[in-house]
């Protein structure tokens, strides 16, 4: 992608080279992310002519030929003779239909519609709202399809967004990245009101036996209270690491928010992204930035 000569971009986030409005993808120096995320907090942009996404080509009018004259004869011919293939078409169907048993229709034969593996959101997707817990939080784009895994031990429903990382992992499973939400199930630590530090502790516990690939070691980025739409919460992230045969990834990023909405159970977002695509670590401190409560 780069001229002779010509060194190639450094690493970093830019324009989304398939020209969608107001997304990026990481550059990795040779290559693309595989997914696209908004821009917003946590995502410095940067521009290259280089990387620039291309327009596409408008294709302009071809003239349009003036029809030529033709003759009442002529006409005539050309119907007659559609009149007889028409006939003789028919007739065929008739008969067939006369020996053998009615052909199924195309959209009743096995494979003839071949949908897409995963629920994905409507195209006009956003924000994703989340009734259940009781906040919402953005939508990231292309490549993120919606959460159809039965559910979290954590959180009594599940919504959000990932993507597959590995198919299959030796313990026989699909590894992802996700950002989910829910409200949090009884027993991990809300007592109530001013219990928000000790529920993200809970959890983050909770996950880490749940999900990752052991032994494994965490170090703690952050461990603090925060605001949320003028909602007490807390936010606690951390950086796993394991040396596990058969694994991509050899360590993730998690954060988990707690935000009390002022119900029976406070709210989960649970964010975790492989190190396999480091590049979109960014994307934790903007879904958490922009989390809003219901």
């Amino acid at each position: 992608m780069t001229g002779e000569g010509q060194p190639p971009p450094p690493p970093g986030w830019y324009a989304d080279p398939d020209g969608t409005p107001g997304m990026v993808r990481w550059w990795s120096g040779s290559g693309w992310s595989d997914v696209a995320v908004p821009t917003g907090p946590g995502v410095a942009v940067q521009s290259s002519p280089v990387l620039a996404p291309t327009r596409p080509e408008v294709p302009q009018p071809q003239p349009v030929p003036e029809p030529q004259p033709r003759s009442r004869r002529g006409t005539w011919l050309v119907l007659g003779a559609v009149a007889a293939v028409v006939a003789v078409v028919v007739g065929l169907v008739v008969g067939t239909r006369d020996h053998d048993e009615p052909a199924a229709a195309p959209a009743d034969r096995p494979g003839s519609s071949q949908l897409p593996s995963g629920p994905t959101f409507t195209p006009s997707t956003v924000r994703i709202i989340d009734e259940q817990s009781g906040i919402s939080y953005p939508y990231l784009g292309e490549g993120w399809r919606e959460y159809d895994f039965a559910f979290m031990a954590e959180t009594s429903t599940v919504a959000g967004q990932y993507f597959t990382t590995q198919e299959l992992t030796p313990a026989g499973d699909r590894f992802i990245a996700q950002c989910t939400s829910g409200p949090v199930r009884e027993g991990l630590g809300w007592t109530g009101p001013g219990s928000e530090a000790a529920t993200a502790a809970a959890l983050a516990d909770s996950v880490r036996g749940n999900y990752y690939p052991g032994p494994n070691e965490r170090r703690i980025l952050r461990d603090e209270p925060r605001t949320v739409d003028g909602h007490a919460a807390h936010l606690l992230e951390f950086q796993l690491s394991w040396d596990v045969e058969g694994y991509d990834a050899t360590g993730e990023r998690a954060a988990l928010l707690v935000v009390d909405v002022g119900r029976p159970a406070p709210a989960l977002l649970y964010i975790s992204i492989p190190n396999t695509h480091a590049e979109l670590y960014g994307v934790i401190d903007a879904v958490v930035g922009a989390v809003e409560v219901l």
